[in-house]
């Protein structure tokens, strides 16, 4: 019986990067080309297997003179960055139920530089999360079904949406922690649970974990070690209020060798430290009070961007606790 499993690697876990996409949501996605080619010629070099762009979010919800491109994704905005991408890395874009303008937005792939899309929706909205599973296959990509949330769900709402799911095309099932206040006992019960609906069609588990509580390297770990294949992360773990599990921590654990981790530190350094003088991210103690809370961290970023109330711990946890 292997005794080091830590010193190998499993071949056909995969590895997505959402550092523009999940950045995004701290700058109303409005990243530099130079920075997002950054980012993509970082994976390209890296040996990451897909990198998310951003969303394909309405513009009739998300107007293009306040949002930065990478909302939307439309085609020239994408090749303006990665050409015909004739690499091996795989791009996707998010799309969210009640967000999109599926039907119309999302082309066939025969017209895309995209190769999958990713399915992002609360258990509520689990049925539109189908029909655009359903017809992002149809139109021929690989897609992926990210149920939000999911602290906070109902178990037996969990378990029908999975069996709604677990009959879609979708390739992949996405843990998500999107409050970052899941343990690694509860990371490990949601895997088996995704694991055990996924597994008479063939689908794959996967990790999207938040950093709130200081956590989403670990949960992640923990994914893996019970046999999510599909792992999500971002560089110097940019990404909304706390931010993500960081590539740069995640590729190091890997070990293996088809990944590259020197383009990555190159990106942080040239690109990260920069822009951390201009946005902030990362598991402020707001963020630690809404993860141990289990709840959205919208109140959190709003007390972070006030200068006035950045510091007041105090104020913010009294006022969390009432409204708990």
């Amino acid at each position: 019986m292997s005794t080091a499993p830590w010193i190998t690697y499993r071949p056909e876990l995969k590895v997505l990067d959402c550092t523009v996409r999940d950045g995004g949501l701290i700058n109303d996605h409005a990243f530099e080309d130079g920075f997002v080619k950054a980012v993509y010629d970082a994976c390209v070099a890296a040996g990451i297997d897909y990198m998310e762009i951003g969303y394909k979010n309405s513009k009739q919800l998300f107007a293009k003179d306040r949002f930065g491109a990478w909302r939307h994704c439309d085609e020239d905005d994408i090749r303006r960055i990665v050409g015909e991408n004739d690499t091996n890395l795989k791009l996707t874009a998010m799309a969210d139920a009640g967000k999109s303008d599926w039907r119309t937005d999302i082309l066939p792939k025969d017209k895309s530089v995209l190769d999958c899309i990713r399915v992002a929706f609360y258990v509520h909205q689990v049925s539109e999360a189908a029909d655009m599973i359903k017809d992002a296959a149809d139109k021929g990509y690989e897609v992926t079904a990210n149920l939000m949330a999911v602290s906070t769900a109902q178990q037996a709402e969990v378990d029908q949406a999975l069996e709604v799911l677990a009959s879609s095309p979708a390739s992949t099932l996405v843990v998500v922690d999107s409050f970052g206040s899941l343990y690694a006992e509860q990371i490990e019960r949601l895997v088996k649970k995704y694991q055990d609906y996924g597994r008479a069609t063939g689908k794959e588990v996967g990790i999207h974990a938040h950093n709130n509580q200081q956590l989403a390297f670990a949960n992640t770990i923990e994914a893996i070690i019970h046999g999510a294949n599909r792992a999500d992360a971002s560089l110097a773990g940019l990404g909304r209020g706390a931010g993500n599990c960081p590539m740069e921590l995640l590729i190091g654990f890997l070990r293996n060798p088809k990944f590259s981790i020197r383009p990555i530190y190159q990106v942080l350094q040239d690109e990260m430290i920069p822009m951390s003088q201009v946005i902030e991210w990362g598991p402020f103690p707001q963020y630690h009070m809404t993860g141990q809370y289990n709840t959205h961290p919208r109140e959190a970023m709003a007390a972070r961007a006030d200068e006035s109330r950045r510091d007041a711990y105090v104020d913010f946890y009294d006022k969390l606790i009432s409204d708990v």
